[in-house]
């Protein structure tokens, strides 16, 4: 797998300089970008071309949170199949009675209750957060040890699960 904070030369992290990493990605893209290449051999204007295509797709990963965590996973072989994560109970709890509570909505969408939902997903999702950036506080070196690398597996997790509460609440109860 390739490492895209090396790449980048960015140290691995959960929160990285946007701005630097903004300044890394044009600099390749000038630097390997076809134009500058069209005097170069043909296996040399292939390797401008597979480089260049490797700068946008470490730069879509690294400039968006949840992909830059779920590569972080990567990196650590930490991210188990779909379906193998395993989630502390309550909140397993909690997302079952918003589904509940969803499936009852789209039955009778009243908007009071489409608002408490919504309060309950950005609560949840916000705890989440809270939760993350307790564990990783004291984060300085990768690969991350055990209990921040599960902190932040079990974040990633639950907020895909939130992600997909909200995709079907907008179903039904666009905002």
């Amino acid at each position: 797998m390739i490492n895209y904070f090396e790449f980048f030369d960015l140290p691995p992290a959960v929160e990285i300089d946007q701005a630097l990493l903004r300044k890394r990605f044009l600099l390749n893209s000038k630097r390997f970008h076809p134009d500058f290449h069209t005097l170069d051999t043909p296996e040399a204007q292939q390797q401008a071309l597979e480089m260049a295509s490797l700068n946008n797709e470490a730069w879509l990963v690294l400039s968006d949170g949840d992909r830059r965590i779920k590569h972080l996973l990567q990196l650590q072989n930490a991210l188990p199949e779909e379906g193998q994560q395993k989630l502390p109970q309550d909140f397993l709890m909690e997302v079952m009675e918003l589904n509940e509570a969803l499936m009852e909505a789209e039955l009778d969408p009243e908007p009071h209750t489409i608002q408490q939902l919504r309060a309950t997903i950005e609560e949840l999702e916000h705890n989440c957060q809270l939760a993350l950036h307790q564990a990783l506080q004291a984060a300085t070196t990768y690969p991350l040890p055990a209990n921040q690398l599960e902190a932040l597996k079990n974040f990633y997790f639950k907020k895909r699960y939130l992600l997909r509460i909200r995709e079907n609440l907008s179903k039904f109860a666009p905002h």
